[in-house]
């Protein structure tokens, strides 16, 4: 009869996980890219993706805080791309040469503040009387969204929480949406290829469809969101068969934005490391032959 608790050999180590799908204050997030990692780190994470919406800026400050803790920080990005009249999220990870696409995303970060002035102007029109200055301390040095917006109606009383607040007047279809400028989904694919990184589709959901994502792999889309806090078990099976059916690459994690229990919780929904080493072997793989400051073209609207 074997042994089962007593003996003296070591304890096998614990898997090594990576959480590639998480935000900072940089964008719309409640953390700072220091404490993102401290928190990573805690949650026994082996890597992490900082992936903040248009923005790379927090990536650095990741990095410095990743070198006292031995936790691997892969620079990230999650931009919003057209489709039809919808929004498709595509996620930039591994990137290497962020900054020859940050002039563009500068671009897309300006476009945020004229929105966020142009909602303003609304609100007040309807009686709202915050001001911008209301929604610049909740924004920070963070690329401006609609969750600072609603973060300020909350503080001034205006909404008792951030569903309160899209649901009244910051929600498609209420008095004060403004849509987002955005790039097309190839252009997006290019600005994360001429980064030097990898194009994952993310939280598809039940519209991750075998025809979609064909069509997708076709523009260039190197790989896709199985696992999301959004995905039931049978979204999971399915994209994850499909992925393997298309040679794409399997990615996934818990899309943190300071979420403190449930799905959400940095970590809760984590990958194998070997899903992330993948990724960057495609992007190593890759090479890229354009060269060059990529500039943002005429932008579309929905």
């Amino acid at each position: 009869m074997s042994g089962s608790g007593g003996g003296g050999g070591s304890a096998a180590p614990p898997p090594r996980r990576a959480d590639l799908h998480t935000h900072s204050t940089a964008s719309d997030g409640a953390a700072s890219p220091a404490c993102l990692v401290e928190k990573a780190c805690a949650a026994g994470l082996t890597a992490v993706a900082l992936t903040d919406h248009d923005t790379v800026s927090g990536v650095a400050a990741a990095r410095v805080a990743a070198a006292q803790v031995g936790i691997e920080v892969i620079a990230g990005v999650e931009l919003s791309a057209v489709e039809d009249d919808g929004e498709v999220h595509i996620l930039g990870l591994h990137l290497t040469a962020a900054e020859t696409v940050e002039s563009a995303l500068e671009a897309l970060r300006e476009a945020r503040v004229r929105r966020a002035v142009t909602m303003l102007a609304i609100l007040n029109a309807l009686g709202v009387p915050i001001t911008m200055d209301d929604i610049m301390a909740q924004a920070g040095s963070a690329a401006i969204g609609r969750p600072h917006v609603a973060r300020a109606l909350i503080t001034r009383g205006w909404a008792k929480d951030e569903r309160d607040a899209f649901d009244r007047f910051l929600g498609a279809g209420r008095p004060a949406y403004v849509a987002k400028q955005r790039l097309t989904i190839a252009d997006a694919i290019r600005l994360i290829h001429d980064a030097g990184g990898v194009a994952v589709l993310a939280h598809p959901g039940r519209q991750g469809t075998l025809a979609r994502l064909k069509a997708l792999r076709s523009a260039g889309l190197d790989g896709v969101e199985v696992r999301h806090p959004s995905h039931s078990a049978e979204d999971e099976a399915r994209l994850g068969a499909i992925a393997d059916a298309l040679s794409l690459l399997p990615s996934g994690g818990s899309d943190w934005h300071g979420a403190t229990d449930g799905l959400r919780v940095l970590g809760a929904v984590s990958v194998p490391v070997e899903w992330s080493e993948r990724q960057a072997l495609r992007a190593r793989r890759r090479q890229q032959t354009e060269s060059g400051q990529w500039s943002l073209p005429g932008a579309s609207h929905s």
